[in-house]
């Protein structure tokens, strides 16, 4: 299986519902590392996995519409605790929308899946992986 990631940030605030999540029920903010790792199992005509520019920038996008946002005030995360592996799903269902609308190529078309992970830290991080 052949892999292509490429990596952004996004800084976001929020705050979760539940003993679980001890002092981060209150607001915090959070500055998420993000990769998006491209796989298929040849690789295209052009010898590619997926153009690594327009990868870079379809993640770039995903991410502008969360950067800088307070979750908790966003009507699409009303009463949803936007935990690591939550968000790592929300930005990977986004870029599979992305690569079947046609905004990765053409060469997109031949994917098998994607995974996201969201590093919180050196020491912890989350991921998603769908096909696609």
């Amino acid at each position: 299986m052949f892999q292509l990631t490429v990596r952004d940030h996004v800084m976001v605030a929020h705050s979760f519902r539940g003993e679980v999540f001890g002092p981060a029920q209150r607001l915090h903010g959070a500055t998420f590392v993000v990769e998006a790792t491209f796989r298929r199992a040849e690789l295209d005509a052009d010898n590619i996995v997926v153009d690594i520019g327009l990868a870079t920038r379809e993640l770039g996008q995903v991410l502008g519409e969360l950067n800088y946002r307070n979750l908790d005030e966003e009507p699409a995360f009303a009463g949803v605790n936007t935990s690591t592996e939550f968000l790592a799903k929300v930005v990977a269902d986004e870029l599979a929308e992305r690569v079947h609308a046609g905004a990765l190529g053409a060469g997109a078309r031949g994917l098998a899946g994607i995974a996201v992970t969201l590093r919180e830290s050196p020491v912890a991080w989350a991921s998603y992986e769908r096909a696609l």
